[in-house]
């Protein structure tokens, strides 16, 4: 007889160490956040295990000793459960391409998939209603991409915009919808929206879950605390949606982005691109323009807000972000 119970892993460290366990005899990435965690006992004994943060499903696993006993379904089912009274009715879920037809039958579609992982989801809006969403703003001619945080809007970022406006028919600049930064998503839509509305040839989009997301690529919010080998097959699994989903209805043939100096996890994601795109999409990476002999970022920016640096505001953001950050009492 199995018991379900929920496992609060940070004030339980007998449950801590059993749910490790599973996870390092899973080869799954301990270190993942997650709101909420349930575990299946036989007894005393941890035999399967799901987790959730936001919307994303993480951390399923079942012990060998207990795969012929259907708990990855019955954890499925427990975890889409509780997301549905959290009232949550659109989720993703990584997982391992053998185990396609179990997450089919619980009715998740699949976004993309390679040798190592399976991204799938379940529910509405999907993928298929944001490429409906994208093939509104088709041109006539081919088209670039670039895909920016813009946390927030900074020089650098209008630089490299405006360089590939310059150098393409049309550019469209995708903006990270994902809620984990200092500025919300509205307000980076907003102050890219704003920088770009000189150049004609510019569209600026969400990326919605389906670029550089918690759900496609976590790894990315890490930063220097995300483990690189986890966040190569992340990176690569996110180009290829892009290469393979997004490009196309777009006429995308070249992507832009900027070096990448200080982040590791940048510089494995840049990597993945020239990897993963090959002939059919060129990767074209520029160098960071500089102020005073320092690169410009948005790093910068926010310490600069932090210590109420007026000056260096002023050099750093375009006129149209500082006025925005001014008008909404962000500085």
């Amino acid at each position: 007889m199995f018991t379900f119970k929920r496992l609060w892993l940070d004030r339980d460290p007998l449950a801590y160490e059993q749910w490790l366990d599973i996870m390092r005899r899973s080869k799954l990435n301990s270190h993942e956040t997650v709101d909420y965690t349930v575990g299946v006992f036989d007894g005393d004994t941890l035999a399967a295990t799901g987790s959730f943060e936001g919307n994303i499903i993480k951390c399923v696993s079942v012990c060998q000793d207990y795969q012929s006993e259907n708990l990855l379904t019955q954890v499925m089912m427990h975890l889409m459960e509780r997301l549905r009274d959290e009232g949550e009715f659109h989720y993703f879920v990584y997982t391992k391409p053998d185990k396609r037809m179990i997450f089919k039958s619980l009715g998740f579609k699949e976004v993309i998939a390679n040798e190592d992982v399976l991204f799938m989801e379940f529910g509405q809006p999907d993928f298929d209603d944001y490429l409906k969403m994208l093939a509104q703003y088709q041109t006539a001619g081919s088209a670039s991409a670039i895909v920016m945080n813009a946390n927030p809007f900074t020089k650098g970022h209008q630089y490299l915009v405006t360089y590939a406006a310059e150098h393409t028919e049309h550019v469209y600049v995708f903006v990270l919808t994902e809620e984990r930064s200092e500025f919300s998503a509205a307000d980076r839509l907003a102050m890219v929206k704003l920088g770009t509305e000189h150049l004609a040839n510019v569209t600026v989009l969400p990326t919605n879950n389906y670029m550089v997301s918690s759900a496609t690529f976590p790894s990315y919010f890490l930063k220097d605390d995300a483990e690189l080998s986890i966040a190569r097959v992340q990176s690569s699994l996110d180009a290829r949606l892009f290469k393979e989903r997004v490009a196309p209805i777009l006429k995308i043939t070249e992507r832009f982005v900027g070096d990448e100096p200080y982040s590791k996890v940048t510089n494995v994601y840049n990597e993945s691109m020239q990897t993963i795109f090959g002939e059919t999409l060129k990767l074209t990476i520029l160098p960071r323009i500089t102020h005073a002999d320092t690169i410009i970022s948005a790093t910068k920016v926010r310490q600069a807000i932090t210590d109420n640096n007026d000056a260096v505001l002023r050099n750093l953001l375009p006129e149209t972000s500082y006025q925005y950050l001014q008008a909404h009492n962000k500085i």
